[in-house]
Parts: structure tokens; C-alpha cells; sequence
């Protein structure tokens, strides 16, 4: 199986976080919190390297700062994330035991913290986003970052906003793959809908911190972060 990760993600710099850890019933979470008071959150959905990698705390402080009470749990509950020392041929049998269509229980438990929520999720998070967004009419809307649910024929029938971002060059997802959930969502989506590729981007290409930036892609990233932001106001 091809590495679905072009950039070498074991090479980070370091990251001071802003915000803590809680705990929510039995999930651990990582939260961080705008500095004035607001009921409005967002929920990120880590990818396939967990709540504690560095990119992805990075992406929480990013929504807080516009204004959000951001919050990503632990959504593998405290079992091992994949690790850049793994072999990728272990990855499908990983991901019998990791399946983000198996999030409602967790996702249902950090609802009740909060109040007005939008999920927005990356690769594996991409997905359960996708799958939230099919199952549970709680969430305002949500942000799917090149993961999508491929083998379920009510995959098209949202129930909330979605806005979903790929990268060109995402070797897990094809051109045609993209094509197809954007020509079954004119067919049958009932909600408002937003599909945008971007020119030259790999698979997680969005969660990079600046300075793992490279020159070339620093526009597109910060586009589709801006994207993100202005889905996210629109709805909460």
C-alpha cells in the first residue's frame, strides 16, 4: 500500500501548544479556547496519528483563534495511533480496529459538552466527518479534509453542510472519485454543499504548521484554511 502521506511526517518542528487537556466522561481531549466567552465550538477530528500529534493541536488553536471553543478528542480511546515506524502493509488490518464509522459514541459524548457545534475532520477524520454528517442532524455542519466514505450507498444523503477539500495530487483519492460524490450530490443532497480541489496538494496538506510549509504550497494551504473558516461562520 502506498504511504498515503507525501510529506515526511516524522520530521516536525516543535509546537508550544496553546491550549490543555481535559477529560469528558472516559475521553481525553485536547482543547483550546478563544480569549472571550462564546457557546459556538468546533470539533476536529484527528487524523490516522492521533489527538497528541503536534500538526493537528496546531489546526485547534487555529480555529480557536477566529473565535471558537476547539476541541479534539481522543477518538481512538487511548489504543495506538499509527506511527511513522509502522509498515504500511499492516495499515488495512490497523484500520479494522480503528474505523471511523464507529465514532457516534464518542462524538455523541463531547456534543453534550458542548452547545453549537461544527465537526471538521482530516483523512481519517475527513471520514468520520463524512459519516457525522450522514448520522447526526446535532452538528450545524461540517469539514471534510481528503477523507471520504466510498462503500456505503447512502453516502450522498447529508444531513448537514459539508464542505469538502481535497488536494490534486491526493493519491488516495482519485480525480474520478471526486468527480462521482460531486455528480451523486447534485442528484441527491438536500443541504448545501461545497466540493473544492487544490492545485498541486498532496494528501494532508492542510494541517501543516508554517514553517513545514513549503514555498510553493504556503498559498493553497492558507486558501483552503481561509476556506475552512469562512464554512465554519456561515453556519455557526
Amino acid at each position: 500500500m502506498a504511504d498515503p502521506f507525501l510529506y515526511n511526517t516524522g520530521e516536525r518542528s516543535q509546537y508550544g501548544c496553546l491550549g490543555h487537556e481535559i477529560q469528558i466522561e472516559h475521553i481525553n481531549a485536547y482543547i483550546c479556547r478563544p480569549s472571550f466567552f462564546t457557546d459556538k465550538a468546533v470539533i476536529v477530528i484527528h487524523d490516522i496519528f492521533g489527538w497528541l500529534f503536534p500538526d493537528i493541536r496546531y489546526i485547534v488553536d487555529l480555529i480557536a483563534g477566529h473565535g471558537y471553543i476547539t476541541i479534539c478528542p481522543d477518538f481512538f480511546k487511548g489504543t495506538d495511533p499509527w506511527k511513522t515506524t509502522d509498515h504500511w502493509a499492516d495499515f488495512a488490518d490497523w484500520m479494522k480496529h480503528h474505523d471511523p464509522m464507529k465514532v457516534d459514541k464518542e462524538a455523541g459524548v463531547v456534543l453534550k459538552y458542548l452547545k453549537e457545534q461544527c465537526g471538521v475532520g482530516f483523512s481519517w477524520g475527513g471520514m468520520a466527518v463524512h459519516h457525522l454528517m450522514l448520522k447526526n442532524p446535532q452538528l450545524a455542519a461540517g469539514v471534510s479534509l481528503y477523507g471520504i466514505i466510498r462503500d456505503s450507498e447512502e453516502r450522498y444523503n447529508l444531513l448537514n453542510p459539508t464542505f469538502f477539500i481535497f488536494g490534486e495530487k491526493d493519491h488516495t483519492i482519485s480525480f474520478d472519485q471526486i468527480t462521482l460524490l460531486d455528480e451523486k450530490l447534485k442528484q441527491y443532497c438536500k443541504v448545501a454543499y461545497k466540493i473544492k480541489v487544490y492545485p498541486g496538494q498532496v494528501h494532508g496538506f492542510a494541517q501543516l504548521k508554517p514553517e513545514d510549509m513549503k514555498p510553493d504550497d504556503k498559498p493553497y494551504i492558507e486558501e483552503a484554511r481561509k476556506d475552512m473558516i469562512e464554512w465554519i461562520k456561515m453556519f455557526i
